[in-house]
């Protein structure tokens, strides 16, 4: 409940800033490189917190014998998990969409953008109004199973925590391979960068590499 009541003061303080120095564009290659940067890590940052907090539960298994039923549940629970969060979920449009925004901060926007890297590149922020709503429910789902999870008696809590993490850490896993395209020059990957206005019109990430209006 806290990070989303944070999450709306930081959009809040986004909307004054952005009304009050709207024309302000970054000129600086190291303001550029902060923004690009601090979105990736600070997304990733918030994938972990989550991880870290469920994996723990799953050691206390460790406690517990589990009958062949639990283990088959876990085990096909696990694999559900990283298909549908992992792979469709994540590798195939959250991360992409995460680092396609961190390369349109990278060159060059709004100020404001930038220090609000997280918030902008995971679409609370200048972006259409499906993707607002997409990221809040996503985040909304993760936070909220984190807290469930907490009154979940074992072994069920743990078997579920499996899959979750398994989930989260493909993700993190995903936006780590991106990364790392866009850093090696390999990055080319259509994926829409839901700017606001896009709704109406097609806008993909223009470029596959970084030309010379990208480089630091």
């Amino acid at each position: 409940m806290y990070c989303n009541v944070a999450i709306f003061f930081c959009i809040i303080c986004y909307n004054a800033a952005l009304h009050y120095s709207v024309q302000h564009i970054i000129q600086d290659s190291q303001l550029r490189l902060l923004g690009f940067y601090w979105g990736i890590f600070g997304v990733i940052a918030f994938l972990l917190f989550a991880v870290l907090r469920l994996g723990p539960r799953i050691l206390d298994l460790s406690d517990y014998t589990l009958s062949p039923l639990h283990w088959l549940l876990m085990v096909g629970f696990v694999l559900w998990m990283a298909w549908a969060e992992g792979y469709k979920g994540f590798h195939q449009a959250f991360s992409p969409r995460v680092i396609a925004r961190a390369r349109y901060l990278r060159t060059g926007s709004h100020p404001v953008l930038s220090l609000l890297a997280p918030l902008f590149c995971m679409g609370y922020i200048h972006s259409t109004r499906k993707r607002k709503i997409v990221s809040m429910v996503l985040t909304s789902v993760i936070i909220g199973l984190v807290m469930l999870l907490r009154i979940t008696p074992q072994p069920w809590r743990g078997i579920i925590d499996a899959g979750v993490v398994t989930g989260l850490t493909i993700g993190i896993a995903s936006l780590v391979y991106f990364w790392f395209q866009v850093e090696s020059g390999r990055w080319n990957h259509p994926i829409g960068l839901d700017l606001p206005g896009s709704d109406k019109q097609k806008d993909l990430d223009p470029s596959p590499t970084l030309d010379s209006s990208e480089q630091p």
